[in-house]
């Protein structure tokens, strides 16, 4: 059979990583810019790897963090493979950076002038069948009656190279409407000597333009938590380890003060 895609080809990865591990844990977890692959046909988006392999094309080292979390959890990942420069999976295709034409001061070449069929392209088939994985097993959670945090994984530079500032939170907690259990992990992390937190910094949650946390957290009526980790702290393999043992003891912590304050 033909492969319908137009824009992956059988060389290319499939966008969605998915690790299942059924539905006993309460967390699934949730990996908007795990990764920097670039389509084939895309040529790199006309841009040099040291440009993908930064911030703007990758959040990096979370995957590893989220993938040693999600074991010591014993919760499901779904994570995307492709980099945020060739679509953006947190964004609402309303969004005007849905597809950046400048990143951190970088543009990128081969998102100018895109055709509406080109964008659709894009989207269909590497942000879609991202959601709609995300979809299948909040579903499946819900049919059963199985309570759910939703936990979304991001880090973020020290520094961005457009606006010069050193960012000093070690983690931000980005949270929209429902602080239902964002709050009790702010809790957690308190009682950490010398950590500094970050409350809806670096960034927040844009109900408008932001899609994973809205559509996915937010609409469902999910508790959820997004962390943003600096991404200094876990660029090698041993950060990453830290900030998973770290985490894994914080969420079940303070879901054991969410049943307490929601009982």
């Amino acid at each position: 059979m033909s492969d319908p895609r137009g824009l992956l080809g059988p060389g290319d990865p499939e966008p969605v990583g998915f690790v299942d591990r059924g539905d006993t844990s309460p967390f699934v977890l949730i990996c908007d810019h795990a990764g920097n692959a670039v389509p084939k046909a895309l040529d790199g988006l006309g841009l040099e790897q040291a440009e993908l392999d930064r911030h703007i094309g990758i959040d990096i080292g979370i995957l590893g963090v989220s993938e040693d979390l999600a074991e010591k959890l014993g919760a499901s990942l779904v994570y995307q493979r492709y980099s945020r420069l060739v679509v953006e999976c947190n964004r609402r295709v309303t969004s005007p950076d849905s597809i950046a034409l400048v990143s951190d001061g970088t543009i990128v070449p081969a998102n100018a002038d895109l055709s509406p069929a080109k964008r659709t392209e894009r989207l269909d088939e590497i942000v879609v069948p991202y959601h709609r994985q995300i979809e299948v097993i909040l579903d499946r959670r819900a049919s059963a009656g199985i309570p759910t945090i939703l936990v979304s994984m991001h880090s973020f530079t020290p520094s961005l190279r457009a606006k010069p500032f050193q960012r000093p939170w070690q983690i931000g907690l980005c949270y929209g409407a429902d602080t239902r259990f964002t709050m009790p992990v702010l809790d957690e992390l308190a009682l950490e000597a010398n950590l500094i937190v970050g409350k809806n910094e670096p960034y927040g949650v844009d109900l408008a333009k932001d899609y994973s946390i809205p559509v996915h957290g937010e609409e469902r009526g999910l508790p959820y938590v997004e962390f943003e980790i600096r991404q200094d702290l876990i660029g090698e393999a041993a950060g990453q380890s830290e900030w998973a043992a770290r985490l894994g003891a914080v969420l079940p912590a303070a879901y054991r003060r969410f049943q307490v304050a929601t009982a």
